[in-house]
């Protein structure tokens, strides 16, 4: 297996795990790629979500990748998304050098992680990514999106009966995401990815357990429903 390490603008990184090539068998040659998306409530990248996650999909015979994306104050002016862009485009570039499926690159995320790749499948073909790099759609389209316990609606959470540690959670993601903690909800709707999807938003495969207390498991059912009534494949 080779491991490269990539700088990305603003501050974050793309660690990608090449899976060896073997003349004997010719089928594996060129393989697709999974990059993960640690959650952190954009306060920070969690380990948990990071390495152990890329290697699973490593055994399971993926090319992989893990994006530590900016998180804190610099996670404002959709730069998470924007880092994301930026590690496709960086993985389309070398996809024939790697021996990667340039077609077949998924997203895998987790939490705010998760968010980051919901906001990326709504917004990638959109100016805010394809006229700042000046790049053609096709560039930067996901093959598809795995989305773990996603928060995708802002709307739904800030109307949504949180304990302590919930609220805590929401004002963090917030600020560090918008730069305040009672953006309007005009600003939240802009974030909230399950208000967004079109026809345009690639298949996905979403996951979440009934008993988390920190991002409900509505938000998932929320982007099933989105996705379900665009007519874009799913399950859940």
């Amino acid at each position: 297996m080779q491991l490269k390490q990539l700088e990305l603008a603003g501050g974050g990184t793309l660690t990608v795990y090449l899976r060896d090539c073997c003349e004997r068998m010719p089928n594996v040659l060129d393989r697709p790629l999974v990059l993960v998306v640690p959650g952190g409530g954009y306060t920070h990248v969690s380990p948990r979500e990071s390495d152990p996650v890329a290697l699973q999909f490593a055994a399971a015979g993926y090319h992989t990748a893990v994006l530590h994306y900016a998180v804190g104050e610099s996670a404002r002016d959709a730069l998470p998304m924007r880092q994301l862009a930026q590690a496709i485009g960086l993985v389309q570039q070398h996809a024939e050098q790697w021996n990667i499926l340039p077609d077949k690159i998924a997203l895998c995320g987790f939490s705010a992680g998760a968010h980051n790749a919901a906001m990326y499948s709504v917004y990638w073909d959109k100016p805010i990514l394809t006229d700042h790099y000046q790049v053609s759609e096709e560039k930067l389209r996901p093959a598809a999106t795995i989305l773990g316990y996603t928060l995708s609606d802002y709307l739904f959470m800030k109307a949504t009966e949180k304990d302590e540690m919930g609220t805590l959670l929401f004002d963090a993601s917030v600020t560090s995401l918008l730069g305040e903690a009672t953006p309007s909800d005009r600003t939240l709707k802009e974030v909230s990815p399950a208000l967004l999807v079109t026809e345009k938003t690639p298949p996905m495969f979403l996951w979440a357990t009934a008993s988390d207390a920190l991002v409900p498991v509505g938000h998932t059912l929320r982007m099933g429903m989105a996705l379900s009534e665009r007519d874009i494949p799913f399950e859940m």
